[in-house]
């Protein structure tokens, strides 16, 4: 199930909400948890046993180890708790990219492959893995205390806004939440105001531009022409960010209606001003997860050798393109990303300031769409012949499906994803997503919304192509 699906818009977020609301509140824990529950079901039934076996064996583990006052003893649970969902997390996701490559090794050796049956991947595998892995290091950390309740804990991991695409929701940060929280009419209102802002972005921008670039990039790369290429991957990192950021935005909506403050995921990434900004900016909650748990605690910052500055960037950033998936053209776009960081950090980013505000958008956004390339296609020699169709300068007439709808929709992504360059455009994002609203504003704002919302129910139930494509991370 997803959240721009026509089932969960008519039928269980409504019901889902009406009983939040109507049971006292001592039960929305339990129900929000039932709700969670049917709603991963729904989706990956035979996953499911799976999920709540080792989100029960971390919760008691994570018990014991707050309660024991030894320390090997407490290294000893914290380790137990950190491989076992890692030890998940390698086996679904990685197993089977493994044992191909291996048979790969043994084909080019003369040696027999090995038998494999292949792994199918749980759905939210890589978010509830990082979820569980903070919680067990928060609390050996001391940073807060465990959860009481194993309800509250399955609520914590499970919790259907965000299980399944993020953002990834660190313990700390939202334990207090879980067990005390009051939900105000305004909070029920702006909810209400990003969820549908988020919708409209995955549904009216994000699934017009996917539907572009599914089909030129399903395409031989050979005799394809310039036009035809830029056009087919401009697409897809305009499909990508709004997609995603719409997600993070109704993932948000949903928690502030019934009460949960979720972090931002996004914030406008493609007007960065290079690499560096653009990694503050995109998917900024696996970017902090990241930095909080493997960058400072491979040294961060503080080592004296610049080697090894640099090293700890390259890894961390390998490390952040396998997690997306496994295939090598992630753990490539992971060292693309990684190279650039290492650049801006010894000449890059002092080149970039002197050229200017624009010319480095454009440069870092230039880097951007090439490292996208490399993200969407996942065969190496396909990938750098679509590189020499980009830069073949062979600009004929473009051959596209539906392109009246794709260049109708082509301004309303350039305008949305770049609209925070202007202190104009940066006050309105700040007016809609973070402040009160007057009741004109309010009023204003809510006609926006309910016809937002109707031209997405629309395109849903008119439109078979709604993909979710972070789903497979």
């Amino acid at each position: 199930m997803v959240f721009s699906s026509a089932f969960f818009l008519l039928y269980f977020l409504p019901i889902f909400i009406v009983a939040y609301f109507f049971v006292a509140q001592r039960f929305r824990n339990i129900l929000t948890l039932a709700f969670s529950i049917f709603f991963y079901a729904w989706g990956a039934p035979r996953f499911l046993f799976l999920v709540i076996l080792s989100t029960v064996l971390t919760f008691y583990l994570v018990q014991a180890l707050h309660k024991e006052s030894r320390r090997k003893q407490r290294r000893w649970l914290l380790t137990s708790a950190v491989g076992l969902n890692l030890g998940l997390l390698l086996y679904f996701k990685y197993a089977n990219f493994f044992v191909e490559n291996l048979n790969e090794l043994l084909s080019g050796l003369g040696m027999t492959n090995l038998e494999w049956t292949a792994v199918a991947l749980p759905i939210g595998i890589s978010f509830f893995t990082f979820q569980s892995l903070t919680y067990a290091v928060d609390v050996y950390r001391k940073v807060h205390d465990p959860l009481r309740k194993l309800t509250d804990y399955m609520l914590y991991i499970m919790m259907f806004p965000q299980m399944i695409a993020g953002p990834i929701v660190r313990f700390n940060t939202i334990a207090d939440q879980i067990e005390h929280r009051n939900t105000t009419a305004e909070d029920r209102l702006l909810g209400f105001y990003r969820f549908t802002i988020g919708l409209a972005k995955k549904v009216l921008i994000a699934n017009v531009m996917g539907a572009v670039a599914d089909d030129i990039l399903a395409r031989e790369f050979v005799h394809m022409n310039s036009t035809t290429a830029w056009i087919g991957i401009l697409a897809y990192t305009f499909q990508i960010y709004f997609d995603f950021s719409g997600y993070s935005d109704m993932a948000i909506g949903i928690g502030r209606i019934i009460g949960f403050r979720f972090p931002e995921n996004f914030n406008n990434p493609y007007i960065s001003q290079s690499i560096t900004e653009f990694w503050r900016r995109w998917h900024m909650t696996l970017g902090a997860w990241m930095k909080d748990y493997l960058y400072i605690p491979l040294g961060g910052n503080r080592v004296k050798s610049k080697t090894r500055l640099y090293f700890n960037l390259g890894f961390v950033f390998l490390l952040s393109g396998l997690w997306h998936g496994a295939s090598w053209n992630f753990v490539l776009w992971g060292a693309f990303h990684g190279v650039f960081l290492i650049l801006d950090r010894i000449f890059l980013i002092r080149i970039l300031n002197k050229l200017g505000k624009y010319p480095s958008v454009l440069i870092t956004f230039f880097l951007a769409v090439m490292g996208w390339v490399l993200f969407r296609i996942e065969d190496f020699d396909a990938a750098m012949t679509f590189y020499g169709r980009l830069f073949a300068f062979d600009f004929s007439s473009l051959s596209l499906n539906d392109s009246g709808r794709f260049f109708l929709i082509l301004p309303f992504a350039l305008i949305f994803s770049w609209i925070t360059l202007s202190k104009y455009g940066l006050r309105l994002q700040d007016k809609v997503f973070y402040s009160s609203y007057s009741i004109k504003g309010s009023l204003i704002m809510l006609i926006v919304v309910i016809v937002l919302l109707g031209f997405s129910l629309a395109s849903i139930t008119s439109s078979g192509f709604n993909p979710f494509i972070y789903f497979r991370f």
